[in-house]
């Protein structure tokens, strides 16, 4: 396995170590218009199948019968900071759903948010299960739950009705059969889908052009991510800051191990990118510079980003001591 793009890690005049991309980008027909390294490279699909867990909370009536936000529902596609207003939100989808915080199976874990952490420690509290970055994810799966009556015992497990329904949809919009889908267990206790970059790609590419062609369901997933970025990941963080300075262009959706999905309505586009070795600092430099060269973003955009595309690499005091570059070499298709 081997790619000649990758990003660059640059200390003083020295390239130190370089991060490996592979990318896979789809049209919505299901060709492959251009890619990087290996596009049917089989990985897990991870956060970023987010959105089309998400789908059956339109599709069903679940938001709509529980009354539920655009911006609760981005939240349901989210990896969030864990702040005030992520958590605030998760409470509320659990609180019109009628289910209890109790229910909720994904571990806590501390903030992504710095001063949201600092402020738990200075009040000496510990975080607790709303915290998880998927508490969003989670409360949106025991609404489904408790919409159609299934037990929210379980809800974690593959055998369970609601997994069984969202695995629906990732099949559906990848254009892969159950089959050949590999399950493991995500980090937030769930099931998670392996499959060819160039099937998550897919997805996206058909989520995009059923959104743009006015699809209910689709279109209401991009259009609550598009228009409460914050809510799908925070404030600095490439997610959020992305689909703001694009202002609805395009939707976009990290995954643990270096995994990024985009879904670009207008060119009925979708991208899938693996970093190798699944560092997650290798990821903002790579889809920003996978979306430059492919001319999906502007100059404008892209200077706009330059911090996401050019992060400083920091000393323990706090000093810039080097940089991270994006080094991406897209292939078109073959005709």
């Amino acid at each position: 396995m081997s790619s000649d793009s990758f990003v660059e890690v640059v200390r003083g005049s020295v390239v130190e170590s370089r991060h490996r991309v592979h990318v896979a980008v789809v049209d919505a027909g299901g060709r492959l218009r251009a890619s990087a390294g290996e596009p049917d490279l089989v990985t897990f699909f991870r956060s970023a199948a987010k959105p089309l867990q998400a789908l059956p909370l339109v599709e069903d009536g679940v938001a709509l019968r529980f009354g539920f936000t655009d911006a609760e529902l981005a939240l349901c596609c989210g990896s969030h900071s864990g702040t005030q207003q992520h958590v605030g939100a998760a409470e509320r989808i659990l609180r019109k759903a009628g289910v209890s915080t109790d229910a909720l199976v994904c571990g806590p874990h501390a903030p992504f948010d710095q001063l949201t952490q600092q402020t738990l420690a200075e009040q000496g509290l510990e975080p607790g299960r709303l915290h998880n970055n998927c508490s969003g994810k989670h409360a949106g799966m025991l609404a489904l739950a408790r919409a159609h009556g299934w037990s929210e015992a379980d809800y974690q497990e593959a055998w369970h009705p609601v997994q069984g329904r969202t695995l629906a949809e990732v099949v559906r919009w990848a254009g892969i059969l159950e089959e050949a889908v590999a399950l493991g267990i995500d980090g937030c206790g769930v099931a998670c889908f392996g499959m060819p970059l160039r099937n998550m790609a897919l997805a996206y590419a058909r989520f995009a052009s059923a959104a743009r062609q006015g699809d209910p369901g689709p279109a209401h997933i991009v259009a609550a991510m598009t228009s409460y970025p914050e809510m799908v990941a925070g404030h600095g963080r490439i997610c959020t800051e992305l689909m703001r300075y694009t202002e609805g262009r395009i939707f976009a959706k990290v995954g643990a191990e270096g995994v990024y999905c985009v879904g670009v309505p207008g060119a009925e586009l979708g991208i899938a990118l693996k970093i190798e070795d699944g560092s997650a600092r290798a990821v903002a430099p790579a889809i920003l510079g996978v979306l430059r060269g492919l001319d999906l973003i502007s100059e404008d955009d892209f200077g706009a980003l330059h911090a996401h595309a050019y992060p400083d690499l920091l000393n323990s005091c706090g000093h810039p001591v080097g940089q991270l570059r994006p080094r991406i070499n897209m292939r078109a298709a073959d005709a």
